[in-house]
């Protein structure tokens, strides 16, 4: 198979366009960097297109190593013949490969390989082939006795060549496809409620009898199926249109509808079905279904987890964060601008100690000693009593000098909390201690803080624990990657958590770095970077455009233009006759520099206006303006919802069935697909992103089982 030009007719991508992608792959060159440093290498691809390109050759080279080594064992047994080999060749599909091998596969013994065993299987093939309408097949199959395996009588006999011609049937490639295409684009998948949740209100409600086409179903309504099977309160099957698969089965094998052995035929076509086709097909299309809901689930994973990540920072300003509690109280750290833990001290507002006033000195003191700017709070329990709690004590300050409370998600922080890397960053502190902390560098800088925590305990996905975890780490990990490159990554201020994702760097590399700058102090160049151990020429290359360093001598260490490109950039000041220093930020200057000037055969144009552009406001953030949500003073918990009302809230969770949001009482609600606008919405990640801010209105409330329904159409 030729790899290349199968992918480019799956992407609609030129071949050369892929082979120097690949290329630069196997090279080990990073997605980041070939799609930001190499862009005339592949006709301007964007991360995606390389990532796919890289995903699918993967497939492909895994499905040519399994290629040869079933032609080699195939033969090995001496039964690869010319018309199976092209057979094989031409497969691309590790599926239908897999149908291919199967009759050569080594297996346990079957009723078929024990008939074949005793000398039956000519009989089989008298059967198969026997055209004549008054031929005695008892006869026939009385020379087959053998009573030594088992095959005392004519009728054993018969049984055993029906049991090889079933088990030859189950075995043929063509059929199983055709059966498997039959099920998923005709098969529905059905659910019923087991007995014993018959009169029980759960979860799964809605599946209790339930009805949907293969083809057509969900990600998320065939993992809620998946679990509901698996939590044993639902029983899901996968139904199969019989009378056609029947009518074809036996069409197959019933070569003389008139012969002596065509009655017997047809009961093997149905035994074959029933007994191996059947459960065989059910298994592969609910695999193949899974996959492609895990498939669908972890790129809505991935879309929601890029959002948070690039959700705007705060920035560099001194934060409290406060982790609430009633009975144990709110864990509140005061950090300075860098997220450095300055103070830490317990406050207990609440019910049952009820310190209103010693809280209340605590946290002013916190205030005024830190110059605190932005109070995060988080939005487990007591979030909103400890917000309230928070804004009386804020009305003593001067609106213009008023610090501003927040309420931050904490979703998986108690994960960071006890985890090596809270451990390891924070050994003399308690894990409510480092909660409190992870909270307030939230709000600093979201993706510098979520780096630290495993991006599947984040909570913006839909079933994350029911799909291939492998595959999930994959994905988000390459999520994570491109969020933390897009940004660029302070040499001198980065974790190993948030160095470790950088383009060409690893765990080890990123504690290397971090050694190599607590032993000798802080990188004043990149080019400093080659001391560190470990760090070559190669990894230097992929890694340095995305390591800024604020404050160096070269002022295009603090850009996303390459080293490599450095003495290009002082040509183009050179060219105007003036500095570098000068050239940077100066619209007018870089609005002048000719461009095709500076075209070669390693730099074009793409690459000119990227640096053109960085040259224009260098060492930029991406990610938009921080702005928070204003939850009401009036509505704290779930009971003080009523129909009708209108609030305001965070978008927490976009999955394909709605948007979840966060309006401030403990429990998320939904907003349906068909509530997310006055429109017909194909996709809800057209109308809501994790993280942003929207106005919705209360539709109805099940305190039961805590569901909220919620709407952002305007004529709700």
């Amino acid at each position: 198979m030729d790899i290349l030009n199968q992918l480019s007719k799956e992407s609609t991508l030129r071949v050369d366009q892929i082979e120097k992608t690949i290329t630069l792959l196997d090279e080990g060159a990073t997605v980041p960097f070939i799609a930001r440093y190499r862009k005339e290498h592949t006709g301007n691809l964007d991360e995606t297109q390389i990532r796919n390109i890289f995903h699918r050759m993967t497939y492909f080279r895994e499905l040519e190593d399994r290629r040869k080594t079933i032609l080699e064992t195939i033969k090995a047994q001496e039964k690869l013949t010319s018309e199976l080999e092209l057979k094989i060749n031409a497969v691309i599909n590790k599926t239908e490969l897999e149908d291919l091998y199967l009759p050569y596969k080594p297996k346990r013994a079957t009723r078929a390989s024990k008939a074949r065993d005793a000398g039956i299987e000519p009989l089989a093939l008298w059967l198969l082939n026997l055209s004549d309408t008054k031929a005695d097949i008892k006869i026939e199959a009385a020379l087959y006795i053998n009573k030594e395996k088992g095959f005392e009588t004519s009728e054993k006999a018969l049984s055993g060549a029906k049991d090889i011609l079933a088990e030859d049937l189950a075995n043929n490639s063509d059929i199983r496809k055709w059966l498997r295409e039959l099920a998923i684009e005709k098969g529905s998948f059905t659910s019923k409620v087991r007995k014993k949740f018959e009169d029980s209100k759960t979860k799964f409600q809605m599946y209790y009898d339930y009805k949907e086409q293969a083809k057509t179903i969900p990600s998320h309504r065939m993992l809620g199926l998946f679990r509901g099977e698996k939590e044993k309160v639902l029983q899901l099957s996968l139904d199969i249109p019989e009378e056609t698969a029947q009518t074809h089965i036996k069409s197959c094998l019933v070569k003389y509808p008139q012969s002596a052995s065509a009655e017997l035929l047809k009961q093997t076509a149905a035994d074959s079905y029933k007994r191996l086709l059947l459960p065989a097909t059910e298994t592969e299309v609910r695999k193949n279904t899974k996959t492609r809901a895990d498939e669908e689930a972890i790129r809505v994973f991935g879309e929601n987890l890029r959002e948070l990540f690039l959700a705007p920072p705060a920035g560099q300003k001194s934060v409290l964060g406060i982790d609430p509690g009633f009975r144990t109280g709110c864990k509140t750290a005061a950090l300075d601008k860098t997220g450095k833990l300055l103070e830490y001290d317990p406050i207990f507002p609440h019910e049952p100690q009820k310190e209103k006033d010693k809280a209340k000195r605590i946290v002013l003191g916190m205030i005024h000693r830190h110059h605190i700017a932005l109070i995060a709070i988080g939005n487990g329990t007591a979030s909103r009593e400890t917000e309230t709690f928070i804004r009386e004590i804020l009305t003593e300050f001067p609106s213009e000098s008023r610090p501003k409370s927040l309420i931050v998600s904490e979703s998986g922080a108690s994960v960071y909390s006890a985890s090596e890397t809270a451990i390891k960053e924070f050994p003399e502190l308690d894990v409510t201690v480092r909660g409190a902390i992870s909270i307030g560098r939230r709000l600093q800088d979201p993706l510098s803080e979520l780096v630290k925590i495993d991006p599947k305990s984040i909570g913006v996905g839909q079933y994350q624990h029911d799909v291939d975890l492998k595959k999930l780490k994959i994905s988000l990990d390459e999520v994570v990657e491109s969020c933390v490159n897009s940004v660029g990554v302070d040499l001198n201020l980065a974790s190993e958590e948030l160095l470790k994702y950088v383009s060409g760097l690893n765990r080890t590399l990123a504690r290397n770095i971090v050694n190599h700058r607590n032993s000798r102090g802080s990188f004043i160049s990149r080019k400093d970077l080659k001391e560190v151990e470990g760090i070559g020429s190669k990894t230097y290359e992929q890694s340095a455009g995305f390591l800024r360093i604020p404050n160096s001598k070269n002022p295009l260490d603090n850009s996303s233009v390459h080293p490599e490109r450095y003495a290009l950039v002082e040509n183009m000041a050179k060219a105007l006759n003036t500095t570098l220093g000068k050239l940077i930020g100066n619209t007018s200057l870089i609005q002048a520099v000719e461009k095709n000037r500076f075209i070669s055969n390693d730099v074009g144009l793409p690459t000119i206006e990227d640096i053109l552009s960085e040259l224009e406001k260098p060492g930029r953030d991406p990610r938009q303006s921080f702005q928070y949500a204003s939850f009401s003073e009036n509505i704290q918990e779930i009971g003080d919802l009523e129909p009708g009302i209108v609030l305001e809230g965070v978008v927490t969770n976009v999955t394909n069935f709605g948007a979840f949001v966060d309006i401030g009482v403990h429990q998320d609600g939904l907003v349906h697909i068909s509530e997310m606008a006055d429109r017909f919405v194909r996709d809800p990640n057209e109308e809501a992103k994790v993280g942003q801010i929207v106005q919705v209105k209360v539709l109805s409330v099940d305190l039961d089982l805590k569901r909220i329904a919620l709407s952002m159409r305007h004529n709700s």
